[in-house]
């Protein structure tokens, strides 16, 4: 009887809805759970507490709210640890299973009106002929200025290897339609000859001044043997712009008065790429069709007498005519 009056008192102070009618298990039962919700509350209210004194701290400055911040990442990190989940967080989006991919219009359709409608004249699956090529790429011109009619040869050689690596000059018989700025690098009796012969500047001082001041105003640069080394410390700023003189391409020259006519005449030079292509202009589309055709035939003749002997197999491989902005139009291959 004294514990059950013990027990009585204590539900008393808790304010506990128990009498002397109920037994000793159900007043302990009723104390217990007492307590246990007293205690929760307890905790509640200083989470509470210390919630609002970090707030108070990063407010301050004592700890800022991206610490809080990190703090709270890091323990959800350990969290996510111990509770086995090794996924990344940075990958979390990842394994969310994505739409399907934007549709990539084809490449036609991101080309201008004027290009898709020269386009339709062009059939996909067709390899004209030269003269009809020619005709085609000037009817079908989308450019509003004088464009250049190029032809682009796809060859079967192997540029890495010094007997393929095609490159040689023509000089095409209606030119090309530009006006080519002449220079000559040569001593003052040559100089005044090459300007006779309409070289545009000429002579070792003029040029040399050009040069310092890293002025190319000129299209091709002709140096007589003599003044090559000479040139050896402009190397850098002349090759990258292919304005170093070659023999191959006749710019180093002891006449230079045949260098310069020939120069001012049409002639050009024409090498393969690292891709085995060779990209040639051959004149304007208001040279009209036979111009270009007479033009693009030296080419050919030109091109078929670089062939390597050590080649085995095609040497060309495919042969193409466009304007500057006009579509590619697939002709039949001129050289053997």
């Amino acid at each position: 009887m004294a514990r059950k009056a013990e027990l009585l008192e204590q539900a008393a102070k808790l304010k506990l809805d128990v009498s002397a009618k109920n037994t000793i298990a159900e007043i302990e039962a009723a104390i217990n759970a007492a307590s246990a919700s007293a205690a929760a509350n307890d905790s509640t209210k200083d989470s509470g507490v210390v919630a609002e004194r970090e707030a108070v701290v990063a407010k301050s400055g004592k700890r800022s709210a991206k610490a809080l911040e990190e703090a709270e990442a890091k323990a959800e990190k350990e969290a996510r640890k111990q509770a086995g989940d090794t996924t990344p967080q940075g990958d979390a989006d990842a394994a969310v299973k994505k739409g399907p991919a934007p549709k990539v219009r084809p490449l036609i359709e991101r080309r201008g009106k004027a290009y898709r409608k020269a386009a339709e004249k062009v059939e996909a699956d067709k390899i004209y002929k030269l003269h009809d090529a020619l005709m085609l790429a000037v009817e079908t011109n989308p450019a509003k200025f004088d464009a250049s009619v190029e032809v682009h040869v796809r060859l079967g050689v192997d540029p890495r290897q010094a007997d393929q690596n095609i490159r040689a000059t023509v000089v095409l018989p209606h030119g090309t339609g530009k006006t080519v700025r002449v220079a000559v690098f040569a001593p003052e009796a040559d100089a005044a000859k090459a300007k006779e012969a309409g070289a545009d500047v000429a002579g070792e001082e003029a040029i040399v001044k050009l040069l310092d001041k890293g002025t190319l105003d000129f299209d091709v640069l002709i140096a007589t043997p003599a003044y090559m080394p000479k040139l050896g410390k402009y190397a850098r700023q002349l090759g990258p712009k292919g304005l170093m003189p070659n023999p191959k391409s006749g710019t180093v020259a002891a006449d230079v008065v045949k260098a310069v006519s020939e120069a001012k005449a049409g002639k050009v030079e024409y090498r393969v790429d690292k891709q085995a292509i060779i990209h040639l202009g051959i004149g304007k589309v208001s040279f009209g069709v036979d111009k270009l055709e007479e033009n693009a035939k030296t080419f050919f003749a030109s091109l078929q007498s670089q062939k390597p002997s050590s080649l085995k197999g095609s040497y060309v491989k495919s042969t193409a005519i466009a304007t500057t902005m006009g579509p590619g139009i697939a002709t039949e291959n001129q050289v053997n």
